[in-house]
């Protein structure tokens, strides 16, 4: 039976090589507490053997994964393939998140410690050259470690479909598989 995410992962990993801006990205939908869908881009991690997010808890969509679930959806340009999951979430052990804090690039790890003193993601700012500016005032200590509010989730998939747009006869491949007692079951969905 094939496994949904080593299929993702060997993608991924194709697109990758093949210069796809998006092979290590996804965008997660989540709904705010009046119902409301909010989408974002956010990059997708693989980290011992895992799906992983990582964010800062100031964020809206931090109290939007409180439910414990996430959707997310993963295009890969290059290949022509879609895939969505639904998936349920956990908390990553917090040495984790500080070890894999580290591969930040400086700029996104800045950004983090400004959430926490300077001003909270998604809060409104004059201008950016105000948030830049802010941005080169902060003193930080060196070296650099990620703060409290860096979080991460594991993605604990149990849904995933996968649409193949590139099939030379026009009519698009799209597969669902279903976790049911640790074992995946595949279906053929109608394009």
């Amino acid at each position: 039976m094939t496994d949904p995410i080593s299929e993702l992962r060997a993608d991924r990993q194709r697109a990758g090589e093949l210069a796809d801006p998006h092979a290590g990205l996804c965008t997660l939908a989540t709904v705010d507490e009046h119902g409301a869908p909010h989408v974002r881009t956010l990059v997708l991690r693989d980290l011992h053997d895992r799906l992983a997010l990582f964010l800062n808890a100031t964020s809206p969509k931090q109290r939007q994964l409180n439910s414990g679930q996430a959707a997310i959806c993963v295009y890969l340009a290059s290949l022509q393939r879609q895939y969505r999951l639904s998936c349920n979430i956990e908390p990553i052990a917090v040495q984790i998140v500080q070890d894999s804090w580290q591969m930040r690039p400086d700029a996104p790890k800045r950004m983090d410690w400004y959430y926490v003193q300077g001003r909270v993601q998604s809060s409104n700012v004059t201008d950016r050259q105000t948030l830049l500016g802010e941005l080169d005032a902060m003193n930080l200590t060196t070296p650099l470690a990620a703060p409290p509010e860096a979080v991460g989730y594991w993605l604990n998939p149990h849904f995933v479909e996968r649409l193949d747009l590139a099939q030379d006869n026009g009519v698009h491949d799209r597969v669902a598989w279903s976790l049911d007692d640790r074992r995946w079951t595949q279906t053929t969905l109608v394009p």
